[in-house]
């Protein structure tokens, strides 16, 4: 996508950007508490932030679990499997392409750490988004911060 660099996060100023992109999109926007948008994951989590290619503005964020953090978010014993989260994209930067590429750069993350297939918890609306990307939904429609969500999975080739 043009005009858009996705990179995983470095440094207190990368992670501030994320954190904001979290805020806006899902506390402001949504209305998920922020005492539970923030959680004991983001310690050990791999961010990853969208910027503008010129001006560094961000756009969009996600975050890849791996290990036993991953295992415990997707109820599965795997270790191979990773899980991908708190994906938000800013209103202004929405339709052009920023969720699609996030979602390349944290699978991407997710294969240079050895895993062989990602798992996510999508909002019900955002089921087609992730389809296109070849996520196929598994499992009982549940709730999360009150809003519906499906579990979803994706091989990693």
């Amino acid at each position: 996508m043009s005009g858009v660099t996705c990179r995983v996060a470095v440094g207190p100023e990368d992670l501030d950007a994320c954190f904001g992109v979290r805020k806006e999109v899902f506390v402001a926007e949504q209305g998920v508490p922020e005492d539970i948008e923030y959680d004991e994951y983001d310690g050990g989590a791999v961010h990853v932030l969208a910027v503008r290619a010129e001006g560094g503005g961000a756009l969009g964020t996600g975050r890849l679990l791996t290990g036993d953090a991953a295992v415990v978010k997707n109820g599965d014993p795997d270790v191979g499997v990773g899980a991908l989260g708190r994906l938000a994209v800013l209103r202004s930067a929405r339709g052009l392409g920023v969720g699609a590429a996030l979602v390349a750069a944290i699978e991407g993350a997710a294969r240079e750490r050895g895993l062989h297939a990602v798992d996510l918890h999508a909002q019900t609306h955002a089921l087609g988004f992730y389809e296109r990307l070849g996520y196929v939904a598994y499992g009982a429609e549940f709730l999360d911060a009150g809003i519906p969500h499906r579990a979803m999975r994706k091989a990693l080739r």
